[in-house]
């Protein structure tokens, strides 16, 4: 998942089955085939622009993300576990990527991602894939609003004609000059391919079977070589030094360095595996046919990356938004995704002087848009409901200010934090009576001694010789709360105050006290004590 999925969950499901089984032995069923290679053309049209962008915002030789887009269409698309998903390089990895070429350069970069992806097969066969569950939403969206910012902020510097800095802060710092040095050639191709792909999905129905992104660049393309004749100055376009036979290469080990070597393996696995999952979970959401395997898709993700790293290519994952234009094109078997890796392929042998005829400003401004489309209104909204915006914000801005893993890190210690917290609390709260009946204390959660301060208060606004009834609503009560109630009740009945100690389970947090039923069951605090020492905490 590294385009962005919670506007495609609400698409309607497609209605065309997917694998289709014909009585009496197989026959082909030209429907489907009409099908999947219309499919696989419309996916191809939008993989290309998407993989070279990709490419060029990572810091890799460009060629390497159509590597990248057809080993994962490929080897996902026989291999994986859900059979209408769309693989090949992610803008969820970007960020890595592209510090790890910083770290080790490019050939090294290629063995750790063909290592990562001999960890994703491990995963797939340890059956480990419904683990990546387990990690909180808003670390998740998080962790791609902080790539987002961080493409955005490299990538404007492009658009302006300049070069990105090595950091997310430093693009920041240097932002202003860039725009008051500008260059006006860069800027107008950039800002032309920005408001085409945002624009496109506006126009009417005929107009959008092409897909915006080709649009964006393609008239870009021509708009470039209008301003380098009329300008004299050329805008700077991507730089081919062969074609894509020549850019395949076998990778280096690292030499020294193993631990970092040893994190970006298992970085790389990890958010490909996590970003992959998601995807199809997105995508079956999208049709009626067979559903995704889930440890199989792993498999096949993993199989995909270490031979795209073995051939000089990008981290493969499965991609949200080629996935998702495959379901609404009709494709109907995992035929689609391998066809269009295969038209990939035709067009880098066959058409590189088309490739070196685009312009950077163009790319980045396409990286722009998607860099935008990751941060979304919708995940901060749910973020805040559920109270983990907090959660959210600090991996987005731990992702940009450090680095991936680091600010992912930060994002889990914290959400670790909050569980503890919210596993520890205990809830006090006094009903006071109308007029002259009993006092109501209930004591809900975890009663430790963390709770003896907000309990001491509670029970201090009761007025002494006030009749008053504590129920406790709670799984275990530990010795600093039973000894705090012992002291009060025995302060109390010195009083003439009558008290009531009640125990029920647990229901529910904020419950009111069951109005239904048999009477709660009265102890004193005596026998109370004995029996919440003899429960253990049970």
């Amino acid at each position: 998942m590294n385009e962005p999925v919670n506007e495609l969950m609400t698409e309607p499901m497609s209605k065309v089955p997917t694998e289709p089984r014909r009585p009496g032995g197989w026959r082909p069923d030209w429907s489907v085939a009409r099908a999947d290679v219309g499919a696989s053309l419309v996916v191809f049209l939008v993989a290309v622009p998407l993989s070279l962008g990709i490419a060029v915002a990572s810091g890799a030789p460009i060629l390497a993300g159509l590597i990248a887009a057809i080993v994962g269409g490929i080897v996902a698309g026989l291999l994986g576990g859900s059979p209408l998903q769309v693989s090949g390089p992610a803008a969820g990895l970007t960020v890595v990527v592209a510090e790890l070429v910083t770290t080790f350069g490019w050939q090294t970069t290629c063995a750790i991602v063909a290592g990562a992806g001999l960890v994703q097969i491990g995963f797939g066969l340890s059956r480990l894939a419904r683990f990546a569950q387990a990690i909180p939403p808003a670390v998740v969206h998080g962790m791609l609003a902080g790539i987002g910012g961080t493409i955005v902020l490299a990538q404007l510097h492009v658009v302006l004609g300049g070069s990105p800095q090595t950091s997310a802060l430093e693009n920041l710092v240097e932002l202003p000059g860039q725009l008051i040095n500008a260059h006006g050639a860069a800027v107008i191709v950039g800002v032309c391919t920005v408001a085409l792909v945002l624009g496109w999905p506006r126009l009417p129905g005929p107009l959008r079977v092409v897909p915006g992104p080709l649009v964006a660049v393609a008239v870009a393309t021509g708009l470039s070589l209008l301003l380098d004749t009329v300008s004299g100055r050329p805008v700077p376009r991507v730089d081919l030094p062969g074609g894509l036979l020549s850019a395949v290469h076998m990778p280096l080990l690292p030499d020294g360095n193993w631990g970092a070597a040893v994190g970006g393996v298992l970085t790389v696995a990890l958010i490909a595996s996590v970003e992959s999952l998601l995807s199809a979970v997105a995508v079956d959401r999208m049709h009626n046919g067979p559903r995704t395997n889930a440890d199989r898709e792993l498999i096949g993700q993993g199989a995909a990356n270490t031979l795209s790293g073995l051939l000089g290519g990008l981290p493969v994952t499965g991609v949200i938004v080629r996935s998702s234009t495959n379901v609404r094109a009709g494709a109907r078997t995992r035929a689609a995704a391998v066809l269009h890796a295969v038209w990939i392929a035709v067009f880098a042998l066959a058409l590189v002087w088309l490739v070196e005829s685009i312009p950077l400003a163009a790319l980045a401004g396409l990286l722009v848009v998607v860099g935008v489309q990751l941060v979304k209104l919708a995940d901060l909204r749910t973020a805040r409901k559920h109270g983990e915006l907090v959660l959210y914000l600090v991996t987005a801005f731990g992702v940009m200010a450090l680095n991936l893993l680091e600010g992912v890190g930060l994002g889990l210690a914290l959400a670790a934090v909050l569980v503890l917290r919210r596993a520890v609390r205990a809830r006090v709260r006094h009903q006071a009576p109308e007029h002259d009946g009993e006092h109501l204390v209930v004591v809900e959660g975890l009663a430790t001694f963390l709770c003896v301060p907000t309990l001491s208060r509670v029970l201090g606004e009761i007025p002494a010789g006030a009749s008053t009834r504590v129920e406790l609503a709670t799984h275990y009560v530990d010795h600093a709360v039973r000894d705090h109630l012992d002291n009060w009740v025995t302060r109390q009945r010195a009083g003439g105050a009558a008290v009531i100690i009640t125990q029920r389970g647990p229901g529910g947090r904020g419950d009111p006290p069951a109005q239904d039923g048999p009477a709660p069951r009265r102890h004193s605090i005596g026998v109370l004590d004995r029996r919440l020492q003899q429960a253990g905490g049970r």
